[in-house]
């Protein structure tokens, strides 16, 4: 059977399994974490728990959060996703947090998506709360338009880039190698070294050539670095 590259989840997490997965990669909800959750999964399904069902607690922690690790964010693949399966206003979300983001050239495509017209994260009382308090300067110019003062921005909110990659084996290995599918197949297989090239490929959405690289790599290296260091003999004197 040939091996057909997916870039979706197949399964769609519930209320209390996103939570959990947005504690795992860092975010600072009252919640048990599931382990090493993955990333762009999370943060695609957390921006439709936001944006599309009005939940501005998550809209706060997710902006937070991309503010403090958007630079190991594996960039064209959030992009797919999100254009692929988000919504009108998902897209604009995303968007706008690109275009916050626009030195890191990686969102740019994300940036230019949405060109409708600017859309409210309230869904009523917008223009009272701009008129009295002004735009969120991390909105300010894009295509959506949020109060100040509506969406908390405490850096206790979200754990730090070291923080996070001591308990987040992908996110460590993209600190270490770059945000990029051989960082998270290099990741999977620390975790599972017997994982076959294409379901390491499925488990990271890497092409196959991609995981069977890296299989064949972590086979020359990965051996030797787990194998206990020979013990050096005391001398007397």
């Amino acid at each position: 059977m040939p091996f057909s590259r997916e870039l979706a989840p197949k399964l769609i997490p519930d209320s209390e399994a996103l939570t959990s997965a947005m504690v795992g990669i860092g975010m600072g909800f009252a919640a048990a974490a599931v382990g090493e959750p993955n990333i762009e999964d999370t943060m695609f399904f957390a921006s439709v728990e936001a944006i599309d069902r009005n939940d501005l607690r998550v809209v706060a922690m997710l902006v937070s959060w991309f503010g403090v690790h958007h630079e190991w964010v594996h960039a064209d693949r959030l992009t797919k996703l999100v254009l692929a399966n988000g919504s009108e206003r998902s897209w604009a979300l995303w968007t706008a947090l690109a275009k916050w983001q626009e030195r890191d050239r990686r969102y740019a495509r994300m940036a230019r998506h949405y060109r409708g017209p600017r859309l409210d994260l309230l869904a009523s009382g917008a223009e009272f709360q701009i008129r009295r308090h002004g735009e969120d300067p991390r909105f300010e110019g894009s295509c959506l338009r949020v109060p100040a003062n509506l969406l908390r921005d405490r850096s206790s909110d979200v754990v730090s880039p070291e923080q996070l990659a001591r308990r987040h084996r992908t996110y460590h290995y993209r600190l270490m190698m770059g945000t990029s599918y051989r960082a998270d197949c290099w990741a999977a297989l620390e975790s599972e070294p017997t994982l076959s090239a294409a379901e390491l490929a499925r488990r990271t959405y890497a092409a196959f050539a991609t995981a069977w690289q890296v299989k064949r790599d972590f086979a020359i290296v990965g051996a030797p670095r787990r194998r206990r260091p020979p013990r050096v003999p005391r001398t007397s004197g």
